[in-house]
């Protein structure tokens, strides 16, 4: 049985260029609703190691995430969404009816 990183790790690896998806999102997808900080655990933890496209991992508002120190990763983050052809609107968001991601039933 796998346990909540590796669910986690796994269904980060198969978002596809082009979409997101948000921490809690992932949470729920590896079945903790509630952990969506244990998804940014996983994310800073386990990126390099597992090449994950932590890039393509967005708030519930479809913005991103980065504090106010660490601004130059948010706009490396905008710039390799938008390199994959997602668009922000003009409050600088990601439409999540657009470009959200839903992993296959069984990951």
């Amino acid at each position: 049985m796998q346990t909540f990183t590796e669910k986690a790790v796994a269904i980060i690896q198969q978002i596809p260029a082009g979409h997101v998806m948000t921490y809690g999102q992932v949470a729920s997808e590896a079945g903790n609703p509630r952990g969506a900080r244990q998804v940014v655990r996983v994310l800073h933890s386990m990126s390099k190691k597992y090449d994950l496209p932590w890039h393509r991992i967005i708030n519930a508002q479809g913005g991103i995430s980065t504090p106010e120190k660490a601004e130059a990763k948010g706009d490396t983050q905008r710039q390799r969404l938008e390199s994959e052809g997602i668009q922000f609107d003009d409050k600088g968001k990601i439409p999540l009816d657009i470009y959200r991601w839903h992993p296959p039933l069984e990951i």
